[in-house]
């Protein structure tokens, strides 16, 4: 570590004012303050010491997001090794899937050969998110001259986990970059964005190769079809249900071979990184226990989650099953844990008052039952809801500061 802070200090120069590559500081810097703690000190007067800062606030995330990295290696690679010990029409999809055989490893779904295939597909999509997303980044910081932020540390760790194992690499690497460009660079940078980058990117790939993001294989690294078979998600059944059926959305599911503690656990197909609520709860655990996540915006999304699903429960309908689906089995299906604990609780394109965040997390909660029941086409609904959540997060903070400047008027005014 010596030689290398040795290292850095010789380059430095070059980089500073007036030195031979001062426009490429923004890159010596991203990379100095990336193994090293900055150096820099307040000299002024009257100042603050806080040691909650960006990177302190990136690496909390980070950590959080461990339970639903672990379940990502090992969901994944249990469910195409399930799917081949099942059938033996299937075979493990492309060089991931070589790779394990190589290795001895593609017989059974034991503890280790899960992980191992897990992780050929999960940390090739995060290397190149980060590769992709790293490099605008840093481009951009270098054409405003201003230090690299810490920002997409975070993002670089959720697309992959939003993502499906089979997803080409390629087309992770464009949603990356249309999200990190079109959602925060061109507002400004970390900070400054209206939309959650994350989400922007998905969005674009579920519009732009809906064929790579949806449908029954896409979920499970396997390929090859048999009678029987289906990597469809659960809420994909749940949409597809006979609605005159009696619990026509959670009885889909369950007839799959699913039951409600396995979709609580994680074990169904889905994006890599949101199918165990388990693993985001413990995530809501330390982003609560820190004060990095707002808890007020989660239980938000738990109101508003229950009063919606009551209320198309009371209605019910003939056409549409996911109307009668419970709330307890929204809870545990698609992303509904994760994007209410990493993705809405964003301190960026969240509202900032407390109040706001309750009206927040409610209106997030029940408009991703709303979409999932009542538009067929977004049987998923929280990747919708969040983004329109995020456009109107200013119009909510607005409201409740100016409700605020009038009671606070009106009591003036009494006195």
């Amino acid at each position: 570590m010596k030689f290398l802070r040795a290292l850095l200090d010789k380059q430095k120069p070059l980089f500073e004012k007036g030195g031979r590559f001062e426009r490429l500081y923004p890159f010596y810097e991203a990379n100095d303050t990336f193994l090293f703690t900055p150096g820099l000190v307040t000299h002024g007067a009257s100042h603050a010491r806080d040691a909650v800062d960006l990177k302190r606030i990136m690496v909390t995330v980070v950590v959080a997001l461990v339970p639903c990295i672990l379940m990502a290696l090992y969901n994944t690679g249990w469910q195409a090794l399930s799917a081949v010990s099942q059938h033996p029409g299937l075979e493990l999809y492309g060089w991931q899937g070589a790779a394990l055989k190589s290795l001895g490893l593609a017989n059974g779904v034991g503890l280790v050969s899960c992980l191992v295939l897990g992780a050929l597909y999960f940390f090739p999509v995060l290397l190149t998110v980060f590769v992709v997303g790293g490099t605008i980044e840093v481009l951009f910081a270098i054409v405003r001259r201003h230090e690299v932020n810490e920002g997409f540390l975070v993002s670089g760790m959720l697309i992959p986990l939003i993502l499906p194992p089979t997803i080409p690499l390629w087309q992770a690497a464009l949603g990356t970059a249309f999200g990190i460009t079109f959602a925060k660079e061109v507002f400004g940078g970390t900070g400054m964005n209206i939309f959650n980058p994350a989400l922007t990117s998905r969005a674009f790939l579920f519009f732009a190769y809906p064929a790579q993001i949806s449908g029954d294989f896409c979920w499970t690294a396997v390929q090859g079809a048999v009678d029987g078979y289906s990597g469809a998600t659960a809420l994909a059944l749940a949409n597809a249900a006979d609605a005159t059926a009696a619990n026509a959305a959670a009885g889909a599911i369950q007839t799959s071979g699913t039951t409600w503690i396995e979709a609580f656990l994680g074990f169904v197909p889905g994006c890599m990184g949101e199918t165990s609520t388990l693993a985001c709860l413990l995530g809501a655990a330390v982003l609560i226990a820190t004060g990095v996540g707002s808890w007020r915006i989660m239980l938000g999304g738990v109101i508003g989650t229950v009063v919606m699903a009551a209320v198309f429960n009371l209605i019910g309908s003939e056409t549409r099953a996911m109307i009668g689906m419970p709330f307890w089995w929204h809870m545990v299906v698609g992303g509904w844990a994760f994007g209410l604990v990493f993705m809405a609780t964003d301190p960026v394109t969240a509202p900032f008052t407390d109040t706001g965040r309750w009206v927040y997390g409610i209106m997030t909660g029940a408009m991703i039952v709303l979409i999932r029941s009542v538009n067929p086409a977004y049987p998923e609904g929280v990747m919708l809801a969040i983004l329109f959540m995020n456009l109107i997060s200013p119009i909510i903070d607005y409201v409740s500061i100016q409700a605020n400047i009038r009671r606070r008027l009106a009591r003036s005014e009494a006195v």
